[in-house]
Order: structure tokens, then C-alpha cells, then sequence
């Protein structure tokens, strides 16, 4: 359950965030132009190298945790909103825009509806990233949860304990990442047809 609460406290902020930055770096070209580069390079810096940076910045408790596994997700969920965002139809612009329709509006009510549903699947498909990096986020100032434990059995040899905890991971994952389906199914089941399976 601990573990469970960082993934999806992690997820979250990831996905703010994401969202946020993602909007501004494709709706507005001169932003892109200069953050862009940035962003691609980021996605080549190994996490478990900055863990350092991270405490010193935000400590060593569980909001430290967080933001480390949130970071997993957001160098690779940013570029997916910023494609989504280019990917927006021009008809459904050009058709607000003969409605009416302010900048402001075209952003919430033609670009939000149409990249969060198409980014949704991106974002259940990037929440497993989380839980490659929960050994390395909970083994340090180690206050439980399923990585703690796996770096304690792996100190000890203990690796029968390793295998049920890894089958406990992926079994975990496989639940959350239903869960996640079934709450987009009912959010958006325009995505869905009725040969699609769950």
C-alpha cells in the first residue's frame, strides 16, 4: 500500500505537470524552439544519477520519493502532450473559430478534450516506469514498501523472498493498470469499440 500511494502520487504530479508544460511547449512555437533541445536531452540523463540533487533539494522523506518517480514519467510523458498537441485537427480549430471562439477557449474546449483523451492511454502506458524505479526511490531513508523490502532481501540473499515480491509487483501493476483502463473506458468510451478487450 505504501508503494502503492507513492506510484500514484507520483502519477499525478507527473501528469499536472506534464500537461501544463506539454501545452506551452506545443502551443506556442517560440517556447519550443527554445526548451525543445532541453527536453529531448533530458530523457538520456539516468535517473538513479541525480538522487543526490533530489535530496538536496527536497529532502529525504516521501516527497523526495515522489517527485523522483514523478520525474521517471514526465521526461518521457512531455514530448507525448507536445506531439498530441500538434497532432489537434485543424478542422475542429477552424471550426471554433468561425463559432467564435476566443484563444482561450479554443485551448479548453478543442485542445484539453481532444490531447487528454488520446494522451490517457499514453499516460497508463508510462505509469509501469514508476515501478522500475520504486527499489531505487524506497531503499533510500528506507521507511518500508515493496522496493525497501526488495533491497533488504537482495542484502540478505534471501531470494525466494525476491521472487514473491517481484510476482507481487507485476501482479500489482497488472491491477492498477485495469483499473486505470477501466476508469478511461468510462471517461472516454468513444475509444473504444466493442471488440476491444479489457
Amino acid at each position: 500500500l505504501y508503494s502503492f500511494k507513492l506510484n500514484i502520487m507520483g502519477l499525478g504530479e507527473a501528469t499536472v505537470i506534464s500537461l501544463v508544460v506539454g501545452f506551452l511547449l506545443g502551443l506556442y512555437a517560440p517556447i519550443r524552439a527554445f526548451f525543445g533541445m532541453y527536453l529531448n536531452a533530458s530523457r538520456y540523463i539516468p535517473l538513479t544519477a541525480i538522487t543526490g540533487i533530489l535530496i538536496s533539494w527536497f529532502g529525504i522523506h516521501d516527497a523526495m520519493k515522489v517527485h523522483f518517480l514523478a520525474l521517471g514519467i514526465m521526461v518521457y510523458l512531455i514530448p507525448t502532450v507536445v506531439a498530441r498537441v500538434q497532432e489537434t485537427l485543424d478542422v475542429h480549430l477552424h471550426t471554433a473559430q468561425t463559432l467564435g471562439a476566443t484563444p482561450w477557449e479554443k485551448v479548453w474546449t478543442v485542445f484539453f478534450p481532444d490531447v487528454f483523451r488520446r494522451v490517457s492511454t499514453d499516460m497508463i502506458t508510462l505509469t509501469a516506469i514508476s515501478w522500475t524505479y520504486i527499489t531505487i526511490a524506497e531503499m533510500l531513508n528506507n521507511t518500508g514498501g515493496i522496493g525497501a523490502m526488495m533491497w533488504e532481501c537482495a542484502r540478505r540473499s534471501r531470494y525466494e523472498q525476491m521472487y514473491a515480491l517481484l510476482f507481487l509487483v507485476v501482479a500489482t501493476g497488472i491491477v492498477q493498470d485495469r483499473v486505470l483502463k477501466f476508469v478511461d473506458r468510462v471517461m472516454f468510451p468513444d475509444k473504444y469499440n466493442s471488440s476491444a478487450t479489457f
